[in-house]
Parts: structure tokens; C-alpha cells; sequence
């Protein structure tokens, strides 16, 4: 049970609503993969939130007798508790072992020697939907480094929290990067499973190259299915009001102004140290998945939005255009410029908040992308 001892809070417990449904996870279908994994040499994309009931996946395939000799970590490691965008080093599982290699350290994609003397990788990581979230881009490059060594890859489907609509710009591949490899909008409406059948599907993958993919569909989920995770699944969204208005605070992450990185509630609040940017006020300090956070030990005013709890929150530039107006710095505000745009998935957004322009004109400047997009997604569909 070292899982459940050193990285999180208790989150909110599995939602009585999925139980009710008869939801099972891909990784809870122990009939269907079991099957496809005995008698072969098993590598795992894993973190915290690599879950089976009660067991991680790992104590879970070792119980069963199953063959598993590597461990690969994505952003924020093993533990899921480590700071965005913090180098990740190679380790050792200490209970079972087993090597765990990085692939968000030296490098983000397999090579071919991590690969070596395995038959198959397995997938299992929670994800939430939207672009910018780092998972999705690690399951690119297991897909695209197994392609080309001709190795098999399972993914164990998970649900996908914001999965119930799609929204904001798509993504110019001109603008790609490891917080947008694929030209989808900022929350685009699939679960994990259902974007590697597009990957393969649409060719994305280097040089056209097709990964030999299974998918482990969950039973008894929809898309509009109400789901609340178990667990956090990276350190700054820590409840499900953080992971809803994730998509639309994110890109203040292009700016000076902190969305609650090492308070107990990030990515609930929004600051700036100016009083005109509201009356609530938080400070910032270093802490556990936050380390040096933006704005630190500095008095930050602006807007809680933990009083929303319950409303059912879509992708907004509400936040972000209202500081851009109060800050009165204009081509100053969006300091970031270069990331701001991997996060929007081009320049275009920055060109138009800057030249005036409305949320509703700007959507409007969207809408024939976001059709197309929803077209494509509906080719992808595993569940209703």
C-alpha cells in the first residue's frame, strides 16, 4: 500500500454517482488484459494516479504474477509530486526494484535501449482533457517510440473529467510543442484512449508511422457521466473545481499574475501585488509541488472563485480579459509572449485580446475550426 501513504491529501472519494452507473476503469478490467500481458516482458507508463481499486497497477500485476521489468514516469514522477515543469530523474522503485526511467528529464520519448528486452508497454495515466496537459504528450512519444521498434502498446482507459463538451482555439502546428503536439482545441472532449485511436488514426505520429494499439475501453461511462477523481492528478489540481476552471486560468500562466501555486488552492484563485485587481488577497509561498511559485511572498489581490463550487464551468477568457483590462499594460500584461502562444496554440489569441477584441468576437474567429474538430472527434468516439 505504498501508494496511498506519501503523495496527496485524501482528494474526494471515487463519486457515488460513477459507482452507481457500474463504471469500470480500463485498469479494473483485470479479464480483458490480463490475458494480452501474461507470459510477456511488461514496461508501464505509471504515476500515483495508476490506480486499481485500493492498489496501484504495479502491486496489482506483480500479485497476479505478471512479468513487469521497467517503470517510465511522465511529468511530475512517480509520486505525482513533483513541481510543473521539474526535471525528473531516473530512479529505483524501492519496494519492488523494478528501474524507473524518466521520460520527463533528458528526454521525453523512449530510446531505443529502454526499450530493449521488453514485449509490450502498458499506458495508465489520469489525464483531464485538455490540451496543454503534459500526459497526452508522453503517450505520444511511448506510441511513436514503440511504433518504431515494433512494440505493442495497451492503454487502460480512464475517464476524462472535462470530457462533457469541447472548446477554444485549435492548435496551429506551427505552434507545436510538448503542451500541444496535436491540433486540438483547449479541451477537446476525449478520454486518453480515445486521442491515441486519432493519433494513430489521423497519422500523427513521426513519419507517418502506425502504432500496434490496444485500447482497454472502461464499461458503463459516457462522456457527460458526472466522475470525480479519486486522487489529484498532478499537485496543483488538487479537487475538481481546480481541474473544471484549469483550461480557462491556465493561460495566466503566460503572465505575471499567480493562479494560487503554493497556496492550499491553486488554480481556484487569481492574483497580481496590485489592489485594483480585486479585493481578495493570498500570498504565495514555496511549498510540496510549488517550489519558488510565481509571485512569491508577495501580497497578490484579485478574485476566489472557490465560491462557484458546483456550477458547471466551461472553458472562459472572462478571467484573464478582465485582469488584462484592469492591469492597464496592455502589451506589458502578457509577458510570457512565447508560451502564452504554445499554450493558445498560436499567436492569434494574443494578437486579438491585444488589438481589443471581445470574448465573443474572438469565439466567433473559432467556431469553423472547432466544427471541423468536432467532425474528427466524432470518428474517434468509444463511448457515447
Amino acid at each position: 500500500m505504498r501508494w496511498l501513504m506519501f503523495v496527496f491529501p485524501l482528494f474526494l472519494c471515487c463519486s457515488p454517482l460513477a459507482s452507481e452507473a457500474g463504471l469500470r476503469l480500463g485498469a479494473e478490467r483485470t479479464e480483458l488484459w490480463k490475458p494480452l500481458l501474461e507470459g510477456k516482458r511488461i514496461g508501464l507508463l505509471v504515476n500515483h494516479s495508476s490506480m486499481v481499486g485500493p492498489n496501484h497497477l504495479l502491486d496489482t500485476m506483480l500479485t497476479l504474477g505478471l512479468d513487469v521489468q521497467r517503470i517510465f514516469v511522465p511529468e511530475h514522477g512517480f509520486r505525482g509530486d513533483a513541481d510543473a515543469g521539474a526535471h525528473i530523474a531516473d530512479g529505483r522503485d524501492q519496494r519492488s526494484g523494478l528501474p524507473i526511467v524518466s521520460l520527463y528529464g533528458a528526454s521525453k520519448k523512449p530510446s531505443p535501449q529502454q526499450l530493449e528486452g521488453l514485449d509490450v508497454l502498458v499506458f495508465d495515466l489520469q489525464d483531464v482533457g485538455v490540451r496543454f496537459y503534459t500526459y497526452a504528450s508522453s503517450m505520444h512519444y511511448l506510441m511513436e517510440a514503440c511504433a518504431e521498434e515494433d512494440l505493442p502498446v495497451v492503454v487502460f482507459d480512464r475517464p476524462n473529467p472535462n470530457g462533457d463538451y469541447i472548446d477554444g482555439p485549435v492548435l496551429d502546428l506551427a505552434f507545436r510543442s510538448f503542451v500541444g503536439m496535436h491540433p486540438l482545441p483547449v479541451v477537446h472532449g476525449l478520454t486518453l484512449g480515445e486521442l491515441a485511436e486519432m493519433i494513430n488514426g489521423e497519422g500523427w505520429l513521426k513519419d507517418g508511422v502506425v502504432c500496434d494499439l490496444t485500447v482497454v475501453e472502461m464499461a458503463n461511462y459516457r462522456h457527460d457521466s458526472p466522475y470525480q477523481l479519486p486522487l489529484p492528478p498532478s499537485p496543483n489540481l488538487p479537487n475538481a473545481l481546480s481541474i473544471r476552471l484549469y483550461p480557462s486560468l491556465c493561460l495566466f500562466e503566460g503572465t505575471e499574475v499567480s493562479i494560487g501555486r503554493g497556496t492550499p488552492f491553486p488554480f481556484q484563485v487569481a492574483g497580481y501585488p496590485d489592489p485594483s485587481f480585486g479585493s481578495f488577497t493570498f500570498t504565495p509561498q514555496s511549498s510540496a509541488g510549488a517550489s519558488e511559485p510565481l509571485q512569491e511572498g508577495q501580497l497578490c489581490y484579485g478574485i476566489d472563485l472557490r465560491g462557484e463550487e458546483g456550477l458547471d464551468h466551461r472553458f472562459t477568457l472572462k478571467y484573464l480579459l478582465s485582469f488584462y483590462e484592469k492591469s492597464g499594460r496592455k502589451a506589458d500584461f502578457i509577458s510570457r509572449r512565447r508560451f502564452f502562444n504554445l499554450l493558445a496554440g498560436s499567436d492569434r489569441l494574443l494578437q486579438q485580446i491585444e488589438s481589443g477584441m471581445g470574448e465573443a468576437e474572438i469565439r466567433a474567429s473559432w467556431e469553423d475550426e472547432l466544427a471541423a474538430y468536432s467532425r474528427l472527434r466524432a470518428r474517434y468516439l468509444l463511448y457515447p
